[in-house]
Formats: C-alpha cells, sequence, structure tokens
C-alpha cells in the first residue's frame, strides 16, 4: 500500500466513522418535528433518489442476481432497521443509541453459524459471550433509569440482528454484484413504500414555512444523503482500497461520534455506560480473532 493510498484510507475511515456517528443525532433532530416513521420514510427516499444514478452507470449495469434477494438485502440491510431506530429514539439518547449499535458484529457472528453454516473458532465465541455481557449490563444499568427504555433500547437491539442477518445474507447469497449497485438497487425498490408511507401519514401538508419543521425535514434528508447514500460509496470505496478487514473497523468509531455528539446535546452518559461500551468493544475485538470457515 503507498503512503497516499494509506492517508486515504485514513480519511475514508475518519469519514465514515464521523458520518455514520452523526446519524443518531441526526434522527434526534428530525424527531424534534415529524414522526419516527416520517424520518425514517425521508431517509429512505432521499438515499434511493440520490443512489439512482449508480443504476444508469455502464460499469453497474447487469446483475442475474433474484430481485427478491436484493428487496430483502434492502428491508433488512436499511428499511427496517431505520424505522426501528428512530422509533427507539423516541424514548432513548442518541448516545445510548449509538452504543447499542456496536452489537452488529456480534449478531453477524452468530447468526453466520447458526443459519450459514459458518465454522466458528473458540475465542470468536467468548468475544460474543463478553460483548453480550457489556450490552446486559448496560441495558440494566438504563431500565433502572426508565423501564420504558429498556423496551425502546431493545428495539435498537432487534435493528442490529437485523444488520447481522443482511451481512451474512450479502456475503453468502448476493456475491458478484458490487456493493455500491446492491444498494442502489436495494433502495430502488425501496422509494415507492417511502413515498407510500409519507403519502399516508399527510407528510406533504406540513407547513414547510416553518423553521422547525425545515430543521427537521434537513436533518432526515441528510441523514439519507449522508448516513445511506454517501456512505455507501466511501466504504465502498475503502473496501476496495484496505479489505473488509479494515474497512469493519469502523465499527469501532461510531460510538465515540455519536457519544461526542450526544454529550454535545446535554444527553448522560456516565463512566458506567463508557465502561459497558468498552466491554462491547472487547467482544467485538474479540470476535475479529481466529479463523471463520464455511463448513
Amino acid at each position: 500500500m503507498t503512503t497516499a493510498n494509506s492517508w486515504e484510507n485514513s480519511l475514508l475511515f475518519l469519514l465514515l466513522s464521523l458520518i455514520w456517528g452523526s446519524s443518531f443525532i441526526l434522527m434526534k433532530w428530525g424527531l424534534s418535528q415529524l414522526s419516527p416513521y416520517e424520518v425514517a420514510s425521508m431517509r429512505m427516499l432521499s438515499g434511493g433518489i440520490l443512489l439512482l444514478p449508480v443504476l444508469f452507470t455502464r460499469s453497474e449495469q447487469n446483475t442475474n442476481k433474484p430481485s427478491g434477494l436484493i428487496l430483502l438485502s434492502g428491508l433488512l440491510g436499511s428499511f427496517f432497521p431505520a424505522y426501528l431506530f428512530c422509533i427507539a429514539e423516541t424514548k432513548i439518547d442518541s448516545a445510548l443509541a449509538g452504543t447499542l449499535n456496536a452489537l452488529t458484529p456480534l449478531f453477524t457472528l452468530i447468526l453466520g453459524s447458526l443459519f450459514f453454516h459458518k465454522k466458528i473458532a473458540l475465542v470468536k465465541w467468548i468475544g460474543v459471550i463478553i460483548g453480550f455481557a457489556g450490552m446486559c449490563l448496560l441495558l440494566a444499568r438504563n431500565s433502572r433509569i426508565d423501564t420504558t427504555a429498556l423496551y425502546y433500547a431493545l428495539l435498537i437491539v432487534l435493528a442490529t440482528f437485523c444488520y447481522g442477518l443482511n451481512v451474512n445474507l450479502v456475503a453468502t447469497r448476493l456475491q458478484g454484484i458490487s456493493p455500491l449497485r446492491l444498494a442502489a438497487l436495494a433502495f430502488a425498490y425501496l422509494i415507492p413504500p417511502s413515498l407510500l408511507i409519507l403519502w399516508r401519514l399527510g407528510f406533504f401538508r406540513h407547513d414547510f414555512s416553518d423553521s422547525g419543521t425545515l430543521k427537521a425535514v434537513g436533518a432526515s434528508v441528510l441523514l439519507g444523503f449522508g448516513g445511506t447514500a454517501i456512505a455507501s460509496v466511501l466504504y465502498y470505496r475503502l473496501i476496495k482500497q484496505a479489505g473488509t478487514l479494515y474497512a469493519s473497523l469502523v465499527t469501532y468509531g461510531i460510538p465515540f461520534v455519536a457519544i461526542g455528539w450526544g454529550l454535545l446535546a446535554g444527553e448522560q452518559f456516565t463512566l458506567l455506560d463508557a465502561g459497558c461500551l468498552l466491554i462491547i468493544l472487547g467482544g467485538v475485538w474479540l470476535t475479529r480473532k481466529g479463523p471463520v470457515k464455511q463448513t
């Protein structure tokens, strides 16, 4: 790897951590005036529109993969999690949401073993146990503060379950199609339902001359443009240049950016929360040790 490539990869890593880590506070800003369903739908719609041109570039045309699998990937990897995160953030802080998002690699490993016939080394299972211990401590701590928050935090856990399932689906059933085209196709399928949901909710009857509404809509659109479309392009480039292992390390950067935004917004994040995050990330680190084999 050349020095120029090394610097570019480091920059891409930082940009992705910043963009994805900022997604949680953007959701919170969108929810200031819009319903969680409107924020999530605007994210899907704006991200899909920005990615549409990818489908018409010569290098990204033609694929023989079943459209049903691509749609399923879009639903698991973007659509369902978008709504789960937005609903959850009506009751929990964005910092907590960003922390729980770090569970994604753990679910990727578990689901790969249970449903995709991957043989997992013992050290990885130890990492899973440690990571989930950190999650349980974090949820227990927050449930003591607000019992309702526990149920909404579990929606984030369900979203990371969807992410983990989608990663395995893409790796085993959608090989041979570039991640960028896959994202563009999946979001193209998600544009009609997103528009339908916005129409049924009366989104287009909002007073868009109101500054609060404009800020919320702008945050939701920025969430789609940055956290979905642009981040997909950057992540695709990082994978191509540095490999999947290096790209996957973005998992470690996201929670700290999310926590930083949360603290600036006046959210509470205690030393105990920080300890739980370090336990989760320690478990994630162990899951990257040892081999994973297809059986």
